[in-house]
């Protein structure tokens, strides 16, 4: 039987089953807001922030009610990316604005006279692997799209966000998929 720490900062950590369900506004609110926690650690503002627009966008039947999309869109460029697949530019600038949250700037290594796009798994590959040296996991959201997204999160954090993401019934995981 594996031991448990308790960690006080986590007061969500045990409250899901990384299967469970949400089946109702208050739950779902509830599990939407720790995953903004997580996403946006020591920024309670930041949390709150785009826990309104979460909440206004539900409220309006966004998406027909499904957390994702809506999450995905209230941290978008705020504790989040999403842009399209082959969209190496974009990506390189959300992810450049992402870090710079955390005081940190992405070595892309990329020959400025490159005449082609760089490959965005390349990019994501570069990106997880800089911010892991520094106890950061880069997640990725299977969007069922032809988009990236997706978020950072402390590294000590991840098996919280796998238990929220999965009560949320997000397909992310850290690193590239």
């Amino acid at each position: 039987m594996a031991s448990h720490e308790y960690d006080p900062d986590d007061n969500f950590g045990h409250a899901f089953h990384a299967q469970s369900g949400i089946d109702d506004d208050d739950a779902l609110e509830a599990v939407a807001w720790q995953f903004l926690l997580l996403v946006n650690p020591d920024d309670e503002d930041a949390a709150l922030q785009q826990f309104a627009a979460f909440q206004q966008a539900l409220a309006e039947g966004g998406d027909g009610g499904y957390p994702v999309p809506l999450l995905r869109d209230a941290i978008d460029w705020k504790a989040g990316f999403h842009v399209a697949e082959d969209d190496a530019q974009g990506l390189m600038e959300a992810l450049d604005e992402l870090a710079a949250r955390w005081r940190l700037r992405i070595d892309w290594g990329l020959d400025d006279d490159a005449r082609e796009a760089p490959d965005t798994t390349e990019l994501l590959q570069a990106a997880f692997a800089q911010l892991r040296e520094h106890h950061l996991s880069l997640w990725t959201l299977d969007t069922g799209e032809a988009t990236l997204a997706g978020w950072i999160t402390r590294e000590r954090d991840e098996e919280a966000m796998h238990l929220v993401a999965g009560a949320l019934g997000m397909p992310a995981r850290p690193g590239v998929g």
